[in-house]
């Protein structure tokens, strides 16, 4: 027995181009113009606990994290893009799709940081759905991924809050800072997609969100 044949050539790749949202701005990652404020931002988080689960950081200083950028964001997988908050007038973040396979129409969004500012936040899950409508609806890709730490389980809960379905566990998958990793993996494929962009433009909407940006329904 064969797969379903399936009429598809080729996704498309990332463009150099920002991506506009009601609350955010992803900028294409430029260390020059952006690494002041993000360094700043990531460390609101006086425990640097956001770095617990990223193979890199936390970063002494300003210097070397802007060396970081420089030579590990700046090329075309990872793409990375900067988060700028409207409502902050700061870049506060970071995402970038990985593990880009355009014949297969497959991409994987990742190295998602986000500061204080925008932890639980209405920006923070528009970032995540521009990311993923770009992929499908822009792109046009098939298959949009999400893989994490197994011991993350905020980032599984986010997942899974975002759509994505839960898809199994690789078994020692890498070492990082000298510790295994078990490599939970999720995905949306885009059949599951019409429906999903449903439910982010209905939970989106301005009316959703009280004078201090808090939720009033979830997604």
């Amino acid at each position: 027995m064969l797969g379903t044949k399936v009429n598809f050539k080729k996704a498309k790749t990332p463009l150099s181009k920002k991506i506009l949202g009601d609350y955010v701005v992803l900028e294409p990652i430029n260390p020059t113009k952006h690494v002041t404020q993000l360094f700043n931002n990531f460390y609101q988080d006086k425990k640097n606990t956001i770095w617990n689960y990223f193979p890199y950081g936390p970063f002494k200083n300003i210097k070397d994290f802007k060396k970081w950028l420089l030579n590990s964001c700046m090329n075309k997988d990872p793409f990375f893009y900067a988060i700028y908050a409207k409502r902050h007038k700061q870049y506060c973040g970071m995402a970038s799709y990985l593990r880009i396979t355009p014949e297969h129409g497959s991409i994987e969004v990742g190295h998602i940081n986000y500061s204080p500012l925008l932890q639980n936040t209405v920006e923070g899950t528009e970032t995540m759905y521009l990311m993923m409508s770009n992929a499908f609806d822009q792109l046009g890709n098939r298959r949009y991924e999400w893989k994490c730490n197994n011991l993350n389980n905020a980032s599984k809960k986010a997942a899974l809050r975002l759509g994505f379905t839960y898809e199994g566990l690789f078994r020692q998958m890498n070492v990082f800072k000298g510790r295994n990793r078990d490599t939970a993996w999720f995905s949306i494929i885009d059949s599951e997609w019409k429906n999903l962009r449903k439910r982010y433009q209905k939970y989106l909407i301005t009316d959703n969100f009280d004078q201090n940006f808090i939720q009033k329904q979830k997604l």
